[in-house]
């Protein structure tokens, strides 16, 4: 009798999780459906006009992009931490987090919250490297985990309207993207063709600059990478990535096994898309 009604209650859960399941597809069809039925703000065209990545998108992409937004604030929600979530935010949140995906046709379905702060966040941390601990505090400007994003507002602004080798919403998103099959460890969701070439060329740069730093000598092309990239191989994936999108050129001269990889994995070859990047600052 008791394994009849465990056997009822598993088929029951089953359909429960199944209605959900279909429930949740359908609603992402009829929003997609209404989305491309209906004209792009101008409003949010205002705002993307200020952002050099977006003035430099042909027509084709910005229209998969528009539509890709929409979609993003839709289904993400926005949480302002003593300031007002303006559509400005909102549009340039979203351009970034989907322009990193615009190659990849996905949009975060792990992620659900995102939370800006107006200005950089002070938290008390300990942290550990080389074996050494530390407790202090610590300014950050984004942070990600569990479904949740953190953005410092004044840096994203700054860092969307005049685009320079750091954009803590792409660097958030790239943890987003590398957390998607469980583990926060520099390796995203990658076809099995492509894990041992991902793997080989990724952890091989990352130790060459890990020991760079170490020595505290021979960094030469690595000073483009930067000490962060060096903390651990998720912080390495999220430092390469803000750099394929604001720096593709120097990142593909100094690195073309690493920009092969990441040209591969989000779809896009920035180095020709952004190409007049460097002079339109």
């Amino acid at each position: 009798m008791y394994y009849l009604f465990l056997i009822e209650l598993l088929l029951v859960l089953f359909a429960l999780w199944l209605t959900w399941l279909g429930y949740g597809y359908f609603r992402r069809m009829w929003l997609w459906k209404k989305i491309r039925a209906t004209p792009f703000p101008l409003e949010y065209v205002v705002i993307l006009e200020r952002i050099p990545h977006y003035r430099l998108l042909p027509q084709k992409l910005r229209k998969k992009l528009h539509d890709s937004m929409r979609f993003f604030i839709e289904t993400k929600e926005f949480r302002g931490v003593e300031m007002e979530i303006t559509d400005e935010v909102r549009v340039t949140i979203a351009f970034y987090a989907c322009l990193v995906q615009l190659g990849r046709e996905e949009c975060y379905e792990g992620l659900f919250t995102i939370i800006v702060y107006p200005n950089d966040v002070i938290t008390r941390r300990i942290e550990a490297a080389g074996g050494i601990f530390r407790e202090g505090d610590f300014v950050l400007e984004g942070e990600s985990a569990g479904g949740t994003v953190v953005i410092a507002w004044n840096e994203a602004k700054k860092e969307a309207l005049h685009p320079k080798e750091h954009n803590v919403i792409i660097h958030e998103l790239a943890h987003e993207l590398d957390y998607e099959d469980g583990a926060a460890d520099g390796v995203p969701p990658l076809p099995p063709s492509r894990y041992y070439s991902w793997t080989h060329v990724m952890f091989k740069t990352y130790a060459k600059l890990r020991d760079a730093y170490e020595r505290g000598r021979y960094l030469e092309k690595y000073r483009l990478l930067g000490q962060y990239a060096a903390t651990n191989e998720a912080e390495f994936f999220a430092v390469v990535s803000e750099l394929f999108f604001d720096k593709p050129w120097v990142l593909k001269r100094h690195f073309p096994d690493l920009y092969k990889e990441l040209e591969a994995f989000y779809g896009l070859d920035t180095a020709e898309l952004f190409k007049s990047l460097e002079y339109v600052r």
